[in-house]
């Protein structure tokens, strides 16, 4: 559970650091599990590409992503912020091998989602390894959250781990805060909070799932009924069209049921984009 002091920091800045979500040594597995899938299935499934099955709605197909965002300790600090009932819009891993030179430029995550500007919702950022500084850890700009939801530029710049590159100009990086986790930390920030990462410059893989919680009451005016998964509560609003998550990796089903979601969701993620946004394409990974 949350402490007074870091709800406090939450409402005041739009993130909060430090959190556990697992052991050193659950962290370690989790991160042994991904790494297998990344042996074991190189090739992706379903005409998708494992990066794209990775960042793209994991918990779909990928048991283990499911799981991860199911973890009671986790839905316990979530509940501390959102309230009682919890669904899950997303679940991705985000991945910066040693010497990459990868980034997340800045931006909110509210952007592109079509849910609005709502208070309902938020990213549970979980170090699966040593996300320090030096491996590019996240940096926050506290207090951003308060305002509105302002332009983004789209770069598509090779670099960029965003799936359009998007940037937010003139950022003050003298008032940015970093958000270091070891194994098994992690962080939430709202959807709002502007946030970036810088390149890994460490030895070690930097490895992090971004879980994407909201409540029944998120509305998504501009995609009418989105899928979502729900994990703790009640639903009461219907207004979410309910999936189960994956219990099987790769079940024929689920990925029809990919198919359907990443066609249904395609089109607001890449509303405006004046290139090809090829995470959220269909089979290929291509736009």
């Amino acid at each position: 559970m949350l402490t007074d002091d870091q709800k406090a920091a939450y409402a005041r800045d739009g993130f909060v650091a430090g959190l556990t979500a697992f052991s050193p040594d659950e962290a370690a597995e989790w991160r042994a599990r991904v790494e297998t899938l990344e042996r074991d299935h190189a090739e992706g499934a379903g005409g998708h590409r494992l990066g794209q099955l990775f960042r793209v709605n994991g918990q779909l197909v990928i048991p283990l992503l499911a799981q991860i965002a199911r973890t009671p300790a986790v839905l316990d600090a979530v509940s501390c912020i959102l309230g009682p009932d919890l669904l899950v819009w997303s679940v991705e891993l985000f991945i910066k091998e040693p010497g990459s030179n990868a980034v997340v430029s800045w931006h909110q995550d509210l952007t592109y989602w079509g849910m609005g500007e709502t208070d309902e919702e938020l990213t549970a950022w979980i170090a699966l390894t040593d996300v320090s500084v030096q491996a590019g850890c996240m940096r926050f700009l506290p207090g951003s959250h308060a305002g509105r939801i302002v332009d983004h530029q789209d770069t598509f710049a090779a670099d960029n781990l965003l799936s359009r590159g998007q940037e937010i100009a003139g950022v003050d990086e003298g008032a940015a805060v970093h958000g270091p986790l070891k194994p098994g930390q992690m962080s939430f920030h709202h959807g709002r909070c502007f946030h970036a990462s810088g390149p890994n410059r460490s030895a070690d893989r930097r490895i992090g799932v971004a879980i994407r919680y909201v409540t029944p009451e998120v509305k998504q005016s501009e995609l009418g009924r989105d899928y979502a998964m729900p994990v703790r509560g009640r639903d009461t609003s219907r207004g979410w069209i309910a999936v189960a998550g994956a219990t099987r990796l790769f079940d024929p089903h689920d990925l029809a049921l990919y198919d359907e979601v990443l066609a249904h969701q395609s089109t607001t993620l890449a509303a405006g984009a004046m290139g090809k946004v090829g995470l959220y394409a269909g089979k290929g990974g291509t736009a």
